[in-house]
Formats: structure tokens, C-alpha cells, sequence
């Protein structure tokens, strides 16, 4: 049965529809298009309704105090309403132990100079080992990350090869490595690196990513804006005329991305002009970028990866690899640096994956209050993609809220991949000059119903997969993991000044599933950038070993596929950075796979 709430968007839409063909007497080309429009409606109402009683009834439970989770997030706000006091933090799902379970690793922030509270000291980035059965314990003390800076996002990933997981840290001041030395001890090597970036950079999103193909992972970091308290203060930003408020970026200069390429010694070189990716605004001159995403994907399958940005307020950036060490930036003629009408949004998290598995690549992108998520889809080319948030069922549902934190992921193993997003305004005091809106907001989820017609997503009421999915909070960044063992994905929500809120998937559909672990010996280790595919039911699974998706996060390497009622594979086929392809026979239904590349 629809909750209130659903059955008015389905009046509306159906309302909207018979309107659309009412009114005075239109020219006859204005009619056909209302008909048209009328018809729309109403077909979408229709699928919403039908698609609605399929969904599946999965439970997410609220696991955070139970599994040992007491971290909280301090953005250091003291009423002066500083800007990046809205827009942590991150999180990480990553194994850095090798004991074969997730590890959690939560981005902090901290006290602002001279503002630290009587009797409190700075807080740190918190490290919980999990142990296999989905139980934390933090060993942040004695770890190397018990450090305190202004921190915003994370990137994982083995840049040495050496069999253990690197983490770095972006924040307002630049970046900080940290190289796992084992034993669960990390060792901070930022200046032997290089990549700490400049002390004036408000760092973002970030990536490990192998863009030249040389078994090396190399590092792209996201800047938001060009930012200090003195340019904050002088923006002066007032939310009702008066009243002191956080800054809207559009009132900020944006700031150049960063690449840095592995150098293969423990040292990075910032190779960030001469690879094309520091794009002018060209009425300006100043940097076109205000970045808070990027999701790296071989866009047009050549072998090599791409990168596509999220932008605040401007356009989004897509970056094509030349194969020379150099980008092209087409996010104008590929159709993702705007919305459907030329506009720019306000870009938060983003993710890209094969959702429909019909070889037609898809960008989710989450954007601000009053805008629908993006779901860029390809077209007629690899590099041309048109926004079927509408047509998919994502877009009306997901307009009212602010959303940060989004990712695709199988959480009912039928073999499709659903959409998560976390949502959470950025203005405390938001619901006083727009009544719509509201500064803690429910997460959304979207069950891909599989009908590649369109239509594919349909909203998930609590009815189908529980209250504390949804629990109203400041939502930022996003991750998946199984950290338990069971073969489906637990989430973790972080926000704003506050605890996460850790999710245990507790299906019990009897779907069958496979989980695979690449291991790189020609290309980088971690395999990041390769592809799985596997035909089921006749269509093709494609899923990419790519930890950096959401806002600020990193999910878990291991790659789980849901394969539904299916018992039997025939084949998997590993595409491996470069191009290299290779097929794995007989592998087992129901268990971890580890697939080593062969040289």
C-alpha cells in the first residue's frame, strides 16, 4: 500500500497530466507537445505505481552503537559560520590489515585556531578494525592517524605496491599521505611525497588512479574554492539580509584540480599543467573548477581512464585521456557539464556505472536543494550522454532535498545496481526562509527495477527496507562494505557534527552472489580501473574495481556481484587497466574469489 506521501506525487503527476491539456485554445504545435507531455505524465505515473509493488522487502538496521561506531564529527563551528564548516566529511571502507574484513576510517575535522572549547583538546581522524563479524573496535591511538587538521575527504589505495593500503587525507591547508608501514602502524610522508599540494588549497575530493597505465597509481585531488576566513568574511553572506549565514560558492573564486604522477620511489610529481586539467573560466581567467566529486571511468573503453568531475554551481568537468600523459576537457560537447536547459547545478557526489547493463554508461551526480540528482546516460556515442533523471525515476522524487553522498550498488544481489544518496542542508536555520526545507534530511534509495524501456528506479518507502535507513541527519559522504561476511552490502552515512550512522544490510531473499578480490602483478596491485563482466540471464554485468565514488569516500576494493536466482556461471572475464583481457572458469557462487593477474 503507497505511503500519503507517494499517493500525492502520484495525484500530482496525474494532475499535471490532465492539466497539460486543459486550458485556452494553443496553436496546433503547442498541443501536440502538451499531449505529448500529458502522455508522459501519465505513463510515468503509471510505471511509479506498478514498479512500486515489486520492490523487494530488504531491512537496513542501525548498527552503530551495537557494532562499537562512537565516533562524531566536529566541524569546529563557533558562530562566525565559516564555509567548510558545512561540507565534511568523509569515510572509508578499506582492509588495512589484509585480514580480509573492512576497516573503517572516519575523516575529521577540528577546533578553528583560538576557538578551541575550555577543557576539550583537537579532535583526530578515527581508525576501527572490524573484526569479520561486523564489530568495531577503534585503534586510532598509536595508528599514525591520530591527526588533527581541518580534514574533508579520503583516497585508499596501494601507490607503492607493496601489498598494504596507503590512505591519503585532503582538507582545508592541502593534503597528507600516510604510508601503511603494517601491523597497523601508518607513517605520515607528505613532504618526502610531494603531494601536500599548497598550504592555501581547500582540498576535496580525491582518486588514486593509474592514468598512464604504468602499474603505478598516481593521485588526483579535487579544490573547492579559493578560500581563507578574510575572503569568507568579506564575502559577508546573509541568509535573510541580516542574519549571518554560510557563503554561496558563486560569491567564491573556484581552484584548479591537482595531478600527481607516481614517480615510482615514494615521490609524486605534480604534472597538473602539462596534463590539461587546469581548465580557465574564459570570460575570467581565473580556474573554471569547484570540485567536490569525480568518479574515474574508461569512458569510451580504450583502455585508458578518464576522469569526470563534479562541480559546485559551475560546470562539471570530463576529462578524456590522450594516452600522452595529457586530458582533453569535452564536459560542454559530452552533455555533462549542465542540466538539460544549459544551467549549472550545484554538484556534490557522483558515481558512474553500467545500471542498466546494456553496455550504455551512466553518471549519477547528486546536486543541491530544488534540483533533481543528475543521471547522465550515454547515447548514440561513448562520449555523448543525455540526463534521463526524469525518465529513469530518480529525478522528481530526489528534487526537494540536498544531496552529498551517492553511489550505485546491488543491495538486493538481483544483478542490478540501485542508487543511494545521502541528503542534509547545509544551513541550520534553512526551514525559516523556505518552509520546504529542512537541515536534517532522510536519506533516498531508488530499487532498479530493471525495465530498460525506462523507468528503471523506483523509490524505496520505509516500508520496504526499514525506518533507520531513513533517519532524518546532516548527510555527507557514503560508503559500502560487507562487513560482516554474508555476501551483501552495509552501508555507513556520515554528517555533519555528529555520529555516522552504520547500516547492516539484512536481506534474506536467498539471491546468490559472487565476490572477487584482484590482485595486479602488471598493472597496480589493487587492480583500481579494471572491469568484471560476466554474462547472466542473457545480459552483461560490468562492475569496476573503483573504491573513489560518493562525496569524499571510498567503499571497499572487493567487487560483489548479485547474480539473483542464478546458481551457475559459465564465465567471468577480468579486463585489466591497459586493456588485457582475462577469463576465469568455474568460479565458485557464494564466496570470495581472489583473481591474480596473469603477467
Amino acid at each position: 500500500m503507497p505511503n500519503k506521501s507517494s499517493l500525492a506525487r502520484d495525484q500530482e503527476i496525474a494532475s499535471c497530466a490532465r492539466g497539460a491539456t486543459k486550458g485556452r485554445r494553443l496553436p496546433a504545435s503547442r498541443q501536440r507537445w502538451q499531449l505529448h507531455l500529458a502522455a508522459l505524465l501519465l505513463l510515468l505515473a503509471a510505471r511509479v505505481m506498478a514498479g512500486r509493488e515489486k520492490i523487494p522487502l530488504v531491512k537496513f538496521t542501525d548498527i552503530t552503537r551495537e557494532a562499537g561506531i562512537g565516533f562524531v564529527q566536529e566541524n569546529g563551528a563557533y558562530g562566525e559560520k565559516l564555509l567548510p564548516e558545512t561540507m565534511g566529511g568523509g569515510v572509508a571502507f578499506f582492509d588495512y590489515d589484509n585480514d580480509g574484513a573492512p576497516d573503517l576510517l572516519f575523516i575529521n575535522s577540528c577546533y578553528w585556531p583560538g576557538h578551541i572549547p575550555p577543557g576539550r583538546t583537537q579532535p583526530t581522524m578515527a581508525l576501527y578494525h572490524n573484526d569479520g563479524h561486523g564489530h568495531f573496535t577503534e585503534v586510532t591511538k598509536g595508528s599514525g592517524l591520530a591527526v588533527s587538521y581541518y580534514g574533508m575527504g579520503v583516497a585508499v589505495g596501494d601507490y607503492d605496491n607493496d601489498g598494504l593500503e596507503d590512505v591519503l587525507i585532503t582538507g582545508v591547508g592541502g593534503n597528507r599521505l600516510f604510508h601503511n608501514e603494517g601491523g597497523g602502524k601508518f607513517r605520515e610522508v607528505t613532504r618526502e611525497a610531494g603531494v601536500a599540494g599548497s598550504t592555501n588549497d581547500w582540498s576535496t575530493c580525491a582518486a588514486f588512479i593509474d592514468y598512464d597505465n604504468d602499474g603505478k597509481l598516481d593521485l588526483f585531488v579535487g579544490n573547492y574554492i579559493k578560500w581563507s576566513p578574510d575572503i569568507d568574511a568579506g564575502v559577508g553572506y546573509k541568509i535573510d539580509g541580516r542574519t549571518r549565514a554560510y557563503g554561496q560558492p558563486m560569491n567564491f573564486e573556484g581552484a584548479y584540480p591537482r595531478l600527481f604522477h607516481n614517480d615510482g620511489n615514494g615521490h609524486f610529481t605534480d604534472v597538473s599543467a602539462q596534463a590539461g586539467i587546469q581548465i580557465k573560466n574564459p570570460a575570467t581567467g581565473v580556474p573554471a573548477a569547484k570540485s567536490l566529486g569525480v568518479a574515474p571511468v574508461d569512458i569510451n573503453g580504450d583502455g585508458w581512464m578518464d576522469l569526470i568531475v563534479a562541480n559546485d554551481t559551475v560546470p562539471n568537468l570530463v576529462f578524456i585521456n590522450q594516452h600522452d600523459g595529457t586530458f582533453k576537457e569535452i564536459g560542454a560537447q559530452s552533455g555533462v557539464a549542465f542540466d538539460s536547459y544549459g544551467n549549472t547545478r550545484g554538484a556534490m557526489g557522483i558515481d558512474a556505472a553500467y545500471f542498466r547493463n546494456d553496455g550504455k554508461l551512466g553518471i549519477g551526480i547528486g546536486n543541491f536543494a530544488n534540483e533533481m540528482t543528475a543521471l547522465y546516460v550515454q547515447q548514440n556515442s561513448p562520449t555523448n550522454f543525455s540526463d534521463e533523471a526524469i525518465t529513469e525515476g530518480v529525478g522528481p522524487d530526489s528534487r526537494r532535498f540536498l544531496k552529498f553522498g551517492l553511489f550505485f550498488f546491488d543491495y538486493d544481489l538481483d544483478g542490478r545496481l540501485d542508487l543511494l544518496t545521502a541528503d542534509g542542508h547545509l544551513e541550520q536555520e534553512i526551514s525559516k526562509i523556505q518552509a520546504s526545507q529542512t537541515y536534517a534530511q532522510p536519506a533516498q534509495l531508488f530499487w532498479n527495477a530493471g525495465d530498460n524501456s525506462g523507468g528503471c528506479f523506483v523509490t524505496v518507502p520505509p516500508a520496504k527496507a526499514g525506518s533507520d535507513l531513513f533517519k532524518p541527519m546532516v548527510g555527507r559522504g557514503s560508503a559500502f562494505a560487507d562487513i560482516d561476511g554474508d555476501g551483501d552490502l552495509d552501508v555507513v552515512l556520515t554528517q555533519v557534527g555528529g555520529p555516522p550512522l552504520l547500516l547492516r544490510n539484512d536481506q534474506n531473499l536467498h539471491h546468490h552472489w559472487i565476490r572477487l578480490k584482484l590482485v595486479g602483478t602488471k598493472c597496480n596491485r589493487d587492480a583500481i580501473g579494471a572491469w568484471i563482466k560476466i554474462q547472466l540471464n542473457g545480459q552483461m554485468l560490468s562492475r569496476q574495481v573503483m573504491p573513489t565514488r560518493s562525496y569524499l569516500s571510498q567503499s571497499e576494493l572487493p567487487v560483489s556481484i548479485g547474480l539473483g536466482n542464478s546458481t551457475q556461471l559459465d564465465q567471468v572475464e577480468i579486463v585489466w587497466p591497459g586493456g588485457k583481457i582475462q577469463r576465469v572458469e568455474n568460479t565458485p557462487i557464494d564466496q570470495t574469489t581472489t583473481i591474480t593477474e596473469i603477467p
